[in-house]
């Protein structure tokens, strides 16, 4: 890998980390999460201007998408709301979803596993369950835990449907630029909905670092779709989930969580389960 690109995927994992900190930093998650997608969707808009609309295949999985990224917006703000730590439901969620998408990948599209993916997945589990026995104060974080575990398996039926969806377009970053900005609207419009009346005072404390939040993450999405388009798939994938470890990392040191040194470990452990999962995945091809 170049390492322009390995700069640029790492980086984009750091700004993926720091909207979801941003997120759960922030006084009210449901409207820091709308502002985030907000301003997602606002530099969506170049994209949708500069390349093609998407083949009309695609539709079908764009507005899935969509159905399945507000459930998960909603998910991820309770799991925050529930007492959850970023180095705690970060780590879990998104580590948990390759799982998932290998399920979903050998029932639904053939792709069955090899031996490494194996093993692979079986670190991941390693590093998920001690994750899950790190709840703070040595005891489990129930609810948290059970909503990082449903964030995690709507993170792997988004990435199916998208992982699907993107090869019925000629151009991938118009399929993500029109998800992007389709998704902004039912989120922006629940959190109004639930919080008519506060909604102002609220936007006043969060809308500055969350604006902050959503620039990072469609920055850093938008690098690693490039970066896929010139370097194989799978090591892109893999080096970008190094996002659990700099999650572990930013809840335990900078926002005071509990858990520290263990969680980073844990993470780490998730992280070479996912990579080696990747780049198994893309040797067995």
């Amino acid at each position: 890998m170049e390492p322009m690109i390995l700069i640029l995927v790492l980086l984009a994992a750091v700004f993926h980390a720091t909207w979801n900190a941003v997120v759960k930093h922030a006084g009210d998650r449901l409207v820091s999460m709308a502002v985030v997608m907000g301003m997602s969707g606002v530099l969506s808009i170049p994209l949708m201007i500069y390349f093609p609309f998407p083949d009309p295949a695609a539709w079908p999985y764009i507005l899935t998408s969509n159905v399945i990224h507000t459930v998960y917006f909603l998910l991820l703000v309770k799991a925050y709301q529930s007492g959850g730590d970023l180095s705690h439901v970060y780590p879990i969620a998104r580590g948990s979803s390759p799982l998932y998408v290998a399920v979903l990948g050998a029932f639904l599209a053939g792709e069955y596993l090899s031996t490494g993916e194996t093993v692979g997945i079986a670190v991941i589990c390693i590093g998920i369950l001690s994750l899950s026995l790190t709840g703070g104060g040595d005891r489990i974080q129930r609810t948290p835990l059970i909503y990082a575990i449903i964030v995690g398996i709507s993170i792997g039926l988004y990435t199916f449907v998208d992982g699907q969806g993107v090869r019925q377009t000629d151009q991938a970053l118009s399929y993500i630029a029109w998800m992007h900005f389709l998704e902004a609207f039912p989120i922006g419009l629940i959190a109004l909905w639930r919080r008519r009346g506060v909604v102002r005072q609220n936007l006043i404390q969060v809308w500055r670092p969350s604006v902050i939040g959503g620039s990072l993450g469609m920055v850093g999405y938008t690098m690693v779709v490039w970066a896929m388009s010139i370097t194989p798939m799978a090591h892109v994938a893999a080096l970008r989930e190094t996002s659990v470890i700099i999650a572990a990392f930013i809840g335990t040191r900078m926002l005071g969580e509990n858990g520290g040194r263990r969680r980073v470990v844990a993470a780490l452990v998730v992280a070479v389960g996912i990579i080696g999962l990747q780049l198994s995945a893309a040797s067995a091809k």
